[in-house]
Formats: C-alpha cells, structure tokens, sequence
C-alpha cells in the first residue's frame, strides 16, 4: 500500500466519524420528532457508547405541558410517547355568582359550574368549559338581580331596603324613588291647575 493511500484512510475515517456525530436524527436513526399543538421541541445529542439524539418540547405562552418534556431516539422511536400543550384559561369573573371549582388558571377541558347568588337568576348555560382556544365556553352567563312582585309596586321608601340586596341598588331605587314623587306633585298640581282654569272660565 502506498504512503498516499495510507494517509488517506486514517483522513476518510474522521470524516465519517464527523459525519455520525453530525447526522441529523432523520438520517441516523429516528424521523422527525413529534409536532405539538401549541408547542415546539429544542434537539440536544448526547455522546454515549453509541449516538442517541434526544429533544425537549416546551409550550405556547398560555399552554402548560402534560406529559414527559424529553424523548430520546432510541430503536428508530421516539420515546415515551410525545406530551400535549393543554390550554390555560382565566378564573370566569361573575358578578353575583360562586364557582363550583376556584383557581386562579383552569386546565383545558376542566369544567365549572355557576351558582347565583340568592336574589338572582342565572341567565345562559350552568356550566362552562375551557376550550382549546383559552376561552369558556359558551360564552359565560350572567347572575341578573330578580325583582320579586312585592318590590314591582313599592311605594315607600322603607319597603325599598327590604327589597334589594346592593347598597347601590338601593341608593338608585330611593333616587327613582323621590324623582316618582315629584313628578306624581308635579302631575297634581297641573290637575289643580287645569280644574281651577276650567272652573274659572264657567
């Protein structure tokens, strides 16, 4: 063998050396790793007594990881089986209402159920779930203050307290209220005022 032929095997072998710790995972051993919904994988090697190429999956901002983070190539698979990104959704705000679950993120999927206060009626669907798209739904109800047929015909001011819950609500109904007694002096005092104009003329 000649001395050029010589220091060109030792020169080939690096090479292909190189070339196996360089492959690319679709070339040496596994596909592609798994694609994530909402998610994506950084790939990492490691040098052991052979290669063995391994990736991290991280998540969307929003979505939380379920399952393991890492899969390693081993045997032309990916293993253990690809996570899942799951979708976080906000704690529903409801006036007027209790949650059957309290949190301050809900996990895709979870579901809640919607309990109005005593003094009002819900109005839209009793339970909600997160979807995948970080929203409930359906859409989220609403707890609606309910006028009971005592409170449709107040008349006093002292009647109004017993009927509303709101401190607020009552500080409007005796607004209403008073703005109700003047008009009812305004309208007398026109009826006063239309009798002694027709009284006058006879």
């Amino acid at each position: 063998m000649s001395p050029t032929v010589q220091r060109i095997f030792p020169a080939l072998f690096f090479l292909g050396l190189l070339f196996l710790l360089q492959c690319p995972s679709i070339l040496c051993d596994c596909d592609f790793p798994p694609e994530v919904a909402h998610g994506y994988y950084e790939e990492t090697k490691r040098l052991r007594v052979f290669i063995q190429n391994e990736v991290i999956y991280r998540c969307d901002k929003g979505y939380t990881l379920v399952g393991e983070a890492k899969l390693s190539c081993s045997s032309s698979h990916w293993t253990p089986e690809a996570p899942q990104c799951k979708a976080l959704c906000p704690k529903p705000e409801i006036a007027h209402a209790k949650l059957s679950v309290v949190k301050y993120q809900y996990l895709q999927s979870s579901n809640v159920t919607i309990q109005c206060d005593s003094g009002y009626e819900l109005v839209g669907p009793q339970s909600v779930t997160c979807s995948e798209s970080r929203t409930w739904y359906p859409e989220l109800p609403k707890c609606e203050w309910v006028i009971s047929e005592d409170c449709e015909h107040v008349r006093k001011g002292r009647k109004i307290i017993q009927c509303l819950l709101d401190p607020v609500d009552v500080k409007m109904s005796m607004e209403l209220y008073k703005l109700s007694l003047e008009i009812e002096l305004l309208e007398l005092r026109r009826d006063k005022e239309k009798k002694y104009t027709m009284e006058t003329t006879l």
